[in-house]
């Protein structure tokens, strides 16, 4: 039973020692105290109502989510369309209007994927959808929007995740679905709440998943334990990585492998809101733990690795939005499964969510009302 903590500043990083009846071990929490320099100019291009997710088309344009339930094709220089018959979200608190991602067949089929907290009978409940992006001169909409996924039952609660992520292949999709505030949802393999979900690109199960003999919920599964996941991505070397906001201490950021358990509620590096612990990872080797995790918490929120030319000392490193933190956060990868956080810029708002653009630039959206969306080049 753990019961001491010290903390102390080492090379810039948080180590944070646990004194327990075995002995002491010291811990890397992948915290730094200290902003690294800004290498980069911010240059703001438009303001939106709270706004959630950014994602580039191949031309350059950019599709920008609104949490209220509103969704625009944005121009680099800052142009605003909006798009019509955008499905009716329940929009409160941490739900509303969440991800939106072109299909990696956009060139030929012009079809985008998004998610919602979807309204119904019996309370909420996150939906994956795919439609048509039909532009037409000064007009944008939806045609033939499918809900192609719906978690059920529906009932309460935020951290409804929502992040859609495709493989390298383009066969794929995967989802996170957050626990919605009931952390034993995340333990039970029946509910598709606290998992990452992996579909054909047209909803059906694929036939390798993990648990695919199984049917239902299971068939669906890829990992489950987890509780707020709002970042999913792959890196160039074709691993799957995800970051979660923990509780009360212990934002996490995974290595996602098919068929593992990463062990919330029973596990954290982070313990409740009200101040009783959890066990640690260490305490439960059966769950896949964290190579990187923060305390205190950065609240991350939207992933993307960097692949450009504008910043090359950052190829491959997986980029971050703080939202605790309020910028952005830089963390290396080793190929080995394991991660080091190496920057860390204040940006002086709460981000939502990072994107690469083709030609390489950053883009990022602050998580206000109004957002802005800003772009960051070389100095």
């Amino acid at each position: 039973m753990i019961n001491r903590f010290k903390t102390a500043l080492l090379s810039g990083l948080l180590v944070i020692t646990v004194t327990c009846g075995a002995g002491a071990q010291s811990i890397n929490a992948g915290s730094r105290q200290a902003e690294s320099a800004k290498p980069f100019a911010v240059r703001e291009i438009a303001s939106f109502d709270t706004p959630w997710a950014i994602a580039f088309l191949p031309d350059g344009r950019l599709l920008v989510t609104e949490k209220p339930g509103a969704i625009f094709l944005v121009t680099q220089s800052g142009r605003k369309t909006p798009v019509g018959n955008v499905p009716a979200v329940a929009a409160s608190g941490q739900n509303g209007l969440l991800d939106i991602a072109p299909s990696p067949r956009f060139q030929s089929d012009r079809q985008v994927y998004l998610t919602y907290v979807e309204p119904g009978a019996g309370g909420s409940s996150l939906a994956l959808a795919r439609a048509t992006l039909a532009v037409s001169g000064p007009r944008a909409e939806l045609e033939d929007l499918k809900v192609i996924w719906r978690q059920m039952p529906k009932g309460s609660g935020g951290q409804p995740g929502g992040i859609i992520a495709f493989d390298p292949s383009g066969q794929h999709l995967f989802l996170t679905s957050g626990d919605r505030m009931r952390p034993s949802t995340a333990q039970d393999p029946d509910q598709a709440l606290g998992k990452v979900l992996r579909f054909n690109l047209d909803g059906t199960t694929p036939s390798d998943n993990p648990h695919a003999a199984d049917g239902g919920v299971r068939a669906q599964t890829w990992t489950m334990g987890h509780r707020n996941p709002y970042g999913l991505a792959f890196a160039p070397n074709g691993q799957l990585w995800l970051h979660e906001m923990g509780p009360r201490g212990g934002d996490e950021f995974n290595r996602i492998e098919p068929g593992k358990n990463y062990g919330w509620p029973e596990v954290s590096n982070g313990d409740n809101y009200n101040g009783t612990p959890i066990p640690r990872h260490a305490t439960r080797p059966e769950f896949a733990a964290p190579p990187l995790y923060w305390n205190p918490v950065i609240a991350p929120a939207g992933l993307a690795f960097y692949q450009g030319t504008m910043f090359p000392a950052w190829q491959g490193s997986a980029l971050i939005g703080g939202l605790a933190s309020m910028g952005l956060v830089r963390v290396t990868l080793d190929g080995k499964g394991g991660a080091d956080e190496v920057d860390r810029w204040d940006l002086g708002a709460r981000i939502r969510d990072v994107a690469v653009a083709p030609d390489g630039a950053v883009w990022v959206i602050e998580d206000d009302s109004p957002g802005r969306l800003v772009r960051l080049t070389p100095l």
